[in-house]
Parts: structure tokens; sequence; C-alpha cells
């Protein structure tokens, strides 16, 4: 049985997921599309060692900060994985709020292309040139379904989309069809509730955990290792403002405040994507294990 721990930025994901993978004695994947990433282990809420050693981790660091993973790849990441555990357990708990991640992980995209790295450069030029709003009218025009339901401009969904469309001439939300299914049966998906006072407050404070824990050092770490500060990974809320910070666009203070509203407003954008999710079951912190754990019994 697969068992999906979805929810907010700060919601307590992960600390569930690890609570529950003890009572059941299976492995946890990663479905966190940064979590993947060699050396970025405080911004991302990464586990640690002593856990991954307690319990079988998978999906956790596998890449460096200038490759480039998908959803897609993901998906098939995850089948292998699947094969794996198996044959050692009859679970397997997914714990992660990337959203594109989840959704491939449940109702696979339609075969399409890998990304064009032609395209893509491209998409870069015309917006350094012309901005994110001429990438987003391309987008309208090609794909109006599928921005209708973009919160907000997503620089790696906006490129995916227009490359798309740029190498077949169909729509992004063309190769969507398999999202209309129902999720397998084999599926359980629970989200974290809390209220929004509550999330963005634990959004706050991990903000305030992460810049205490030496986030800073971590982003310049992997900078002084050759990863330039565009790198793709580094594209991520909590690093770009470091690394503005280091670049003197922005003051200490100003970095702090950043993190903490991008984070509270992708916060929101994954709220709004799960609210779409009629198959979602919301738990209450502290009742989480035990109401999965019922569940669980009841589908057996």
């Amino acid at each position: 049985m697969r068992l999906i721990i979805a929810g907010p930025t700060a919601s307590g994901k992960t600390n569930l997921s690890l609570k529950l993978a003890e009572v059941l004695k299976c492995p946890i994947i990663s479905a966190d599309s940064r979590q993947c990433y060699r050396y970025m282990n405080i911004g991302t809420g990464k586990v640690t060692k002593i856990e991954m050693q307690k319990i079988p981790h998978f999906n956790i660091s596998i890449f460096d900060p200038d490759e480039k993973d998908t959803a897609a790849a993901f998906s098939k990441r995850c089948r292998q994985w699947e094969a794996e555990v198996i044959q050692k357990s009859p679970h397997v708990i997914y714990a992660g709020g990337s959203t594109l991640y989840l959704e491939a992980l449940l109702r696979p995209l339609d075969n399409m292309p890998d990304s064009s790295s032609a395209n893509l450069q491209k998409l870069e030029k015309l917006e350094n040139e012309k901005g994110q709003d001429h990438l987003l009218e391309m987008l309208s025009d090609a794909d109006p379904a599928y921005i209708g339901k973009m919160d907000g401009y997503n620089r790696q969904r906006i490129y995916r989309a227009l490359d798309i469309w740029m190498q077949t001439g169909k729509p992004f939300s063309s190769f969507h069809t398999s999202w209309q299914k129902d999720i397998p049966s084999d599926t359980l998906v629970f989200g974290i509730n809390h209220t929004r006072e509550t999330l963005f407050e634990r959004i706050n404070n991990r903000v305030d955990t992460m810049i205490e824990s030496g986030l800073l050092n971590e982003v310049q770490e992997i900078i002084d290792m050759g990863f330039k500060p565009d790198a793709h990974a580094l594209q991520t809320v909590g690093y770009r403002e470091v690394i503005s910070y280091f670049n003197r666009e922005i003051t200490f203070d100003e970095m702090v405040t950043k993190i903490k509203t991008n984070s509270r407003r992708y916060a929101k954008r994954q709220l709004t994507w799960f609210r779409r999710w009629n198959f979602l079951q919301w738990l209450e912190p502290d009742k989480a294990v035990s109401k999965i754990c019922s569940q669980l019994a009841v589908n057996e």
C-alpha cells in the first residue's frame, strides 16, 4: 500500500512520516523536488543521517545542484524503488509537498518528449530581454487551459509547458489526459491540517531555525564547490534570497523577511492545489498516526 503524506511547507510531513514508518516498519520516499539534491540540507528540511540510518530513505541527495530533475523522471524512479520495497515491506510512505511530483506519482503524465536545452536557453533569453509577462502571454496563447490552473509565476513549469509546445505544437495540458482518472486503488493520500495562523507561525519559526542552523554557510559552501548561483536547484525559496543577500541586493533583515513571505506564498499555492484533490484525507497532527493506521486496517 502506498501511503502519501502531503501538505504545505512546514506542516510537519517529515516528522509524521518518520513516526509512521517506525510503526509500520517500512521505508520512505521523499516527494520533495529539492531534497533529491546533494548539499542542500538545511534549506530543504532534509532528514538527518541518523534518521536515515534508522529508516531507509529514497530520493535523498542523488543529484548535484546543477542537474535537472523532472516529475516524469521522479515517477519512473519511484516505480523502480517500489519494486525493491515490495520484496521487503507491504507498505511504502511518500512524504513531500511538491505538487507536480505527487501528481505524476498518482496519475502519471502521458508520454511526452524530454526537455530541449536549446528551447530552455531561448526561453531564458526571452525572459531576460522581455520579462516574465512576455512568457506568460506566450503560454496564455499556447495553452490557456494549463495557465488557468497556475497560481502565480512558476518559472520551471512555464518553461516546461512552453518547451513542450515548441517541440510538438501541442499544448502541455493535452498530455494530461490521465489526470482525469481515479488514483490507484492501492494508494491512500493524507494531508496535515493546520489553521492558516498556525501554519504561518510554523513557517516563520522554521525560517528562523534554518538561519540559526547555518543556512547562509550552507549556501556559501555550495557556491565554493563551484556551483553557479543560478544553478537549477538553487532557484528555490531560501536559497535564492540568501544569494541576493550575498550579492548585496538586499539587507540581512530583508533576506529573512523575503524568505518568510515567499515561503508563505508557496504554502498558499500548495494548499490551493491540494484542495482540488477530493481523495485527500485531512488529518489533525496529534491524531495522524492512529488515523492512518486505522484507515490502513480498513483498506486491508
